[in-house]
C-alpha cells in the first residue's frame, strides 16, 4: 500500500469528522464501570469547546499546553484541541510528584495547565502562578470547558510542534521529544496500515495516554482510519478481558508485564472478538501460547520509540514469531549496523537505527538540546541504542541495549540472555539483570527475581543451580535477590537503574 505523504494532524482529525460524523469515535468506561459514548462529531463539538476554553485561559498558536491527567474525555479533547489550534501538549504523568512535574513546566514553560481536581494541591504545589484547569477526569460532560467554539482554526504546518513528550527515564533524566504534527499523522498511518485497521475496527487502550503508544498505536490510527476506540481509565490484570468483550473490541495494544499480569490475575471470557493484539518485549512460548488461546488471537510484538514515531518493526499477521521484535513496518527505514555505520550480515548482532526525515517520519529533535539531537544521528540513521540479530527473512531478535552487555573478566555477556534463563525456570514470572563493579572481574551479573507463585518461591541456590547447567561461569548471577516486583515506568519498563543501586549495596 502507497503511503499518502505528509499531512497535518489535524487536517487528519477534519477528515474522520467530516467521513464519519454519525459513526462512534470513543467509548469511556469509568471508574465505576458506567460507559459513555461519543461519535467523531458529538467529540468534535466537545474539542471546540475545550479549544475556546483553552484559549480564553491563554493558549494560542505555537503556545505549550500543560496535560497532568489519567486516561479520561479531557485528555483526549485537549489534545485534539490542541492541535487544532495549532499549540502543543506536554503530557506528564498524572500520578508524579511536584519536582518532577515542576521539571517538565520549567523546561517546556506552558501557557495553562490541565490536572486532575482530585490530584490539585500536587499540582498547584508544582505550577506556581500558571493557571490552572481542574477537572473531573471522570466526568464525561467535561464540565469545565464552557466557552464557545473558535470560530475557525489556524491551518498548522506539517512540522508545528504538537508535543512534548518526555522519555521514560530508565536510564537517566528524562529527554524531551519534540513531535510534529506530521509526526502524529505519519504514526496513524503507518501503524493503521501494519495492523490492518478499517473503520469497523475498535481499539481498546487501557495504557497511559501520557505515552507514546497508547497516543501512536491506538488514537492516531484510529483516528487515521475512522475506527473507534474503548478507552479505560487505567490497565487493570483481572478485568482486561471482561473489558475487551463488554466494548466489542478488535484491536489492542500491551507490553509484556501487562500480559503477565493478565495470565496471572485473570481468566478466559466468553464473546471475545479481538482479531489483533500488538505487544512490545519478550515474554515466554509457554506465556505466548496461553495468552494466544485465551485472547482468540494471536498476538504480535513490534518495536518503536517515541523518538522512531510509529513502531519502526512489526510481526506481520501471518505466523507471527513470538520471539521476533518484528520486520521493518511499511514506510519505515530500519537498518542493522555496525559500529562503523556499516550494515551487518544477516545473523550477525549490530545496532538497530531508523531512517526518515527529522520533523515529518522520525521525532523533530530533543527540546532545547541540539547537542543531544546531533550525537543520537549517524550519517542520516537515527541511533536507537538497542542491538538486535537481523535474519535473512527480515525477521529481528532483540539482543539487549548498548548499556546490556557487561564485560566479566574481559568477556562481553549479554544481560538479555542471562535475563531470557532465569525466565525459563518454570517457578520464575519474570528476571531483570544488571551489572555489579566487581575488583578482580571489573562487573559481574546480578540478578532479580520475581517469582511465579509468591507463596511458594524457588530459592537462590537452585536458580544458582539452573543457571549452571545451562551458561558459561562469566555469565552466571553472582547474587540471585527474590523480589516482590521490579521497579517499574506506568507503561512496564524497567527502571533498571534503581536495582544497579540496589546491586550496589552491601
Amino acid at each position: 500500500m502507497g503511503f499518502t505523504g505528509p499531512v497535518a494532524f489535524s487536517s487528519v482529525w477534519e477528515r474522520a469528522v467530516e467521513a464519519r460524523p454519525d459513526e462512534t469515535f470513543l467509548i469511556f468506561e469509568t471508574p465505576d464501570g458506567a460507559a459513555a459514548g461519543w461519535t467523531y462529531a458529538d467529540f468534535d463539538r466537545d474539542v471546540g469547546r475545550v479549544a475556546g476554553t483553552l484559549a480564553a485561559a491563554g493558549a494560542e498558536p505555537g503556545s505549550a499546553v500543560h496535560l497532568a491527567l489519567a486516561n479520561s474525555p479531557a485528555f483526549v479533547a485537549v489534545w485534539l484541541a490542541a492541535v487544532r489550534m495549532g499549540a502543543w501538549i506536554v503530557p506528564s504523568d498524572p500520578m508524579g510528584q511536584a519536582p518532577e512535574l515542576a521539571g517538565h513546566l520549567e523546561r517546556t514553560r506552558p501557557a495553562l495547565g490541565v490536572c486532575a481536581a482530585a490530584r490539585a494541591d500536587v499540582y498547584r504545589a508544582a505550577c506556581g502562578d500558571l493557571a490552572v484547569i481542574e477537572v473531573d477526569e471522570a466526568d464525561p460532560t467535561l464540565a469545565p470547558f464552557t466557552a464557545a467554539p473558535p470560530a475557525g482554526y489556524p491551518a498548522v504546518g506539517l512540522r508545528d510542534r504538537a508535543a512534548v513528550m518526555f522519555t521514560s527515564g530508565t536510564t537517566g533524566r528524562p529527554k524531551g521529544v519534540e513531535v510534529t504534527q506530521a509526526n502524529y499523522a505519519f504514526a496513524g498511518e503507518a501503524m493503521a496500515v501494519a495492523a490492518g485497521l478499517a473503520p469497523d475496527d475498535r481499539q481498546l487502550v487501557v495504557l497511559p495516554m501520557f505515552h507514546a503508544n497508547a497516543q501512536y498505536y491506538s488514537f492516531a490510527s484510529a483516528i487515521w482510519a475512522g475506527a473507534s476506540v474503548a478507552l479505560m481509565p487505567a490497565f487493570s490484570a483481572s478485568r482486561f478481558l471482561a473489558q475487551a468483550a463488554r466494548h466489542s473490541a478488535t484491536c489492542a495494544s500491551l507490553f509484556a508485564a501487562p500480559i503477565r499480569m493478565i495470565l496471572a490475575r485473570g481468566g478466559p471470557v466468553e464473546g471475545l472478538e479481538l482479531r489483533h493484539c500488538w505487544y512490545a518485549q519478550n515474554i515466554s512460548a509457554d506465556q505466548y501460547e496461553t495468552v494466544s488461546d485465551w485472547f482468540g488471537c494471536r498476538p504480535r510484538q513490534l518495536y518503536g520509540m517515541t523518538e522512531t514515531i510509529p513502531a519502526v518493526l512489526t510481526e506481520p499477521a501471518a505466523d507471527p514469531d513470538p520471539a521476533s521484535m518484528g520486520q521493518a513496518t511499511p514506510g519505515c527505514a530500519v537498518d542493522v549496523q555496525d559500529a562503523d555505520g556499516a550494515s551487518v550480515e544477516a545473523g550477525q548482532v549490530g545496532e538497530v537505527v531508523v531512517g526518515g526525515e527529522p520533523g515529518l517520519t522520525l521525532f523533530a529533535g530533543y527540546l532545547d538540546d541540539p547537542a543531544t539531537t546531533s550525537a543520537s544521528f549517524r550519517d542520516g540513521w537515527f541511533r536507537t541504542g538497542d542491538r538486535a540479530v537481523r535474519d535473512a527473512s527480515g525477521r529481528h531478535y532483540f539482543d539487549g541495549r548498548h548499556s546490556d552487555v557487561l564485560k566479566v573478566a574481559g568477556e562481553n555477556v549479554s544481560i538479555v540472555e542471562v535475563e531470557g534463563v532465569l525466565a525459563a525456570h518454570a517457578r520464575v514470572l519474570e528476571a531483570a539483570v544488571v551489572g555489579r563493579p566487581d575488583p578482580i572481574r571489573d562487573e559481574v551479573p546480578v540478578a532479580f527475581v520475581v517469582a511465579a507463585d509468591p507463596p511458594d518461591p524457588p530459592t537462590p541456590a537452585e536458580l544458582a543451580a539452573w543457571c549452571a547447567a545451562r551458561l558459561a561461569k562469566a555469565k552466571r548471577p553472582a547474587a540471585i535477590t527474590l523480589i516482590d516486583e521490579l521497579p517499574r515506568t506506568s507503561v512496564g519498563k524497567i527502571r533498571k537503574y534503581l536495582l544497579v543501586d540496589q546491586a550496589r549495596l552491601p
